[in-house]
């Protein structure tokens, strides 16, 4: 108490508000796009934050008025502060502020303070407060209306709390445009890259190197893999393939292609990673929680599928696509259901082969061969057949040189702006911080204490019907 600024005092939010639960909202009764009331679910709420500010004005399901009545649903009035109530949405602690009335479902929580206290200086103050902390340590995170109630907040004179909320709000309003404008470039790297892998397999990236440089690469024998040459030169005109190139099915270019294991080996504690789909990012393979397997299962599976730094994966089901180099330090592991380029560097460089696999010039064929209706998956005899537009290997390691020189560079801005989000983070704690340690905005002696308000709200509950908090719905 005594290090609370003059005229504040340490208060429980259940002394000066109220805690309200959502409704239950039977799904007969959902999917109005329109209605009296709008009905906020965790989703809304997430919008409103993410989105919005922070605001509450509108929401995916709406009821009339009279089903509001049925459903004998309580209105979180304007100025209420809604967050989650269960679940893993919880500990995100979002929270939204009512613009628009309306009800909520039950998996929202809200409150709502006396009306001499400043909502949006509340609003603030639970955005500081990590719900998670207060959750009950079951299987399903969740808070109850006592839980809320028993949180302190040291509260300012009433004047104070209105000078801190505006301050709060010319403030962050500035913070969120700075965020905005942050978040922007990541989009914007995102496209930079697609560009470069583009511009790198459709080869104007080294149009001036083949200028310098303009021999035909002699094409590589046919397997009995391969597409139809009249299919492969058909598609090679379609996409618009560089001159001096020539489009080949991926098994003429590569060792061999191979897909792993299709059977499900006994997993053990200690092992051999057995890599599947979900292991392969975008870029690079990730054994952290993949299954363990027996030595002898690993050099069974290696008979088929010898998985060895250079060659090339590709996740064949689920997220279709996700490829990677295999690097020195990925280790030793087996594959099930992935498919496996074998490095062959005398025709095909494997990081050239990586940015191809990722083109959307491959793409439009792959899209129209993968199979599976629910799932869709690429089948072996799809990736071996894969069409692939072939360059010499000098102007492949041009390609590859640049594209790694232009990532480079996108990195180190995408480093740059993933800091630049670490400070603006940081920069709105210590706002919210400095607000309610009274540092934010001057204090005048003058203003009323914080104590002479809580005793009119005490006297003023005192006298009051004990009725439900909240407004009812009528019809």
């Amino acid at each position: 108490m005594s290090d609370l600024p003059n005229g504040w005092r340490l208060v429980s939010l259940g002394e000066i508000g109220y805690v309200q639960s959502g409704i239950g909202f039977p799904i007969e009764y959902q999917g109005l796009a329109s209605g009296d009331y709008p009905v906020y679910k965790v989703g809304d709420v997430s919008r409103g934050v993410t989105q919005d500010n922070g605001k509450l004005q509108w929401a995916t399901n709406y009821i009339a008025a009279d089903t509001a009545k049925i459903l004998k649903g309580q209105i979180f009035e304007v100025g209420s502060t809604l967050f989650a109530k269960i679940g893993e949405a919880l500990k995100l602690n979002r929270r939204g502020f009512v613009v628009t009335a309306g009800l909520a479902d039950n998996n929202v929580m809200g409150y709502k303070a006396e009306k001499s206290i400043n909502d949006r200086f509340i609003y603030y103050f639970l955005c500081t407060q990590d719900f998670a902390e207060y959750s009950r340590s079951t299987t399903v995170p969740s808070i109850r209306k006592g839980d809320i109630e028993e949180i302190q907040v040291a509260l300012p004179p009433n004047l104070e709390q209105i000078l801190i909320a505006q301050k709060l709000d010319d403030l962050l309003a500035q913070v969120n445009t700075l965020t905005a404008r942050i978040d922007a470039i990541l989009p914007l790297l995102k496209r930079f890259r697609q560009s470069v892998l583009a511009a790198a397999v459709s080869g104007r990236l080294t149009e001036e190197f083949r200028a310098c440089t303009p021999t035909q690469q002699p094409r590589p024998l046919p397997t009995k893999y391969s597409l139809p040459q009249e299919e492969l030169a058909a598609f090679a005109i379609d996409q618009k393939m560089p001159q001096g190139w020539v489009c080949v099915s991926a098994a003429d270019v590569c060792s061999s292609v191979r897909d792993g294991t299709h059977d499900t080996p006994n997993y053990h504690q200690v092992g051999i990673p057995l890599v599947t789909s979900k292991n392969i990012g975008n870029g690079y393979v990730d054994i952290s929680g993949a299954k363990l397997i027996s030595q002898i299962d690993h050099l069974e599976i290696s008979k088929r599928s010898l998985v060895e730094p250079g060659d090339v994966l590709f996740s064949m089901i689920g997220t279709v696509g996700n490829c990677c180099v295999v690097r020195k330090e990925d280790g030793e592991f087996s594959i099930k259901n992935v498919g496996l380029f074998k490095n062959n560097e005398t025709t095909i460089l494997p990081k050239f082969l990586e940015c191809w696999l990722k083109s959307k010039i491959m793409w439009a064929w792959l899209d129209d061969h993968l199979k599976g209706s629910s799932q869709k998956f690429a089948s072996l005899g799809t990736l071996r057949a894969l069409p692939v537009f072939l360059p010499k290997l000098e102007e492949q390691t041009e390609i590859v040189g640049r594209i790694e020189q232009l990532f480079a560079f996108a990195d180190q801005l995408e480093a740059k702006v993933a800091s630049a989000k670490s400070r603006i983070d940081h920069l709105t704690q210590s706002i919210l911080a400095k607000a309610f340690r009274g540092e934010l905005v001057p204090q005048d002696p003058d203003d009323e204490p914080a104590s002479v308000l809580l005793e009119r709200i005490k006297a003023r509950r005192a006298t009051a019907p004990k009725a439900k908090r909240g407004r009812k719905t009528s019809a």
